[in-house]
């Protein structure tokens, strides 16, 4: 899945590759790789708060949120 960043006027392209820690409210940062220029970069941690889908829509609050227990 391609991610971009929110805090980037350009519009740079995260490869996201463990959809699991994504999708987990319990990790505040996920494996991806950004996609600019040619050369392949090396995986880091992105913090899921800072990205966006490419359409400008944020991340689900549900990816993002420990759930409050009651």
């Amino acid at each position: 899945m391609f991610l971009t960043i929110s805090n980037n006027d350009d519009t740079c392209l995260v490869e996201v590759l463990n959809l699991p820690q994504l999708f987990d409210p319990f990790e505040p940062r996920v494996l991806g790789r950004l996609h600019a220029g040619e050369e392949l970069q090396e995986p880091q941690p992105w913090v899921k708060a800072e990205l966006r889908f490419p359409s400008g829509e944020a991340l689900p609050s549900c990816w993002l949120r420990v759930p409050k227990r009651e």
